[in-house]
């Protein structure tokens, strides 16, 4: 029997910090949040999920500690761009993919990935 997925969760040092940085780069809705955990919805079934980890530490980019990423599509890669750094997101100089993609940190050192569509 397949199983569904029902959540994706990020560790982090802030959750509710970091859920809303979240909120603003997808525009989902915060549906939990505490000292421990936040989460955010888009109505669909499945959520994305922060947890507090005791002296987290974030991957670097680019280095071998990244252990996934998120990836969002959006109209403007450079629009999208300018409003997640102005909250709070960077923008690293190494770019792979040629301008096909184009990888921001989210304010804990996460990196994650803007692609370009509808």
């Amino acid at each position: 029997m397949p199983a569904k997925l029902s959540a994706i969760v990020i560790d982090c040092a802030d959750p509710a910090a970091l859920a809303e940085f979240y909120r603003t780069a997808t525009g989902w809705t915060v549906t939990s949040s505490d000292g421990d955990w936040a989460s955010l919805s888009d109505g669909g079934p499945i959520q994305l999920g922060f947890q507090r980890v005791d002296g987290y530490q974030p991957p670097q980019w680019p280095g071998p500690a990244k252990h996934a990423h998120v990836d969002l599509t959006v109209a403007d890669l450079a629009a999208a761009a300018e409003q997640l750094v102005a909250a709070g997101a960077t923008q690293p100089d190494f770019q792979p993919g040629k301008g096909d993609w184009l990888v921001l940190v989210d304010p804990e050192g996460h990196p994650f990935c803007l692609t370009p569509g509808d």
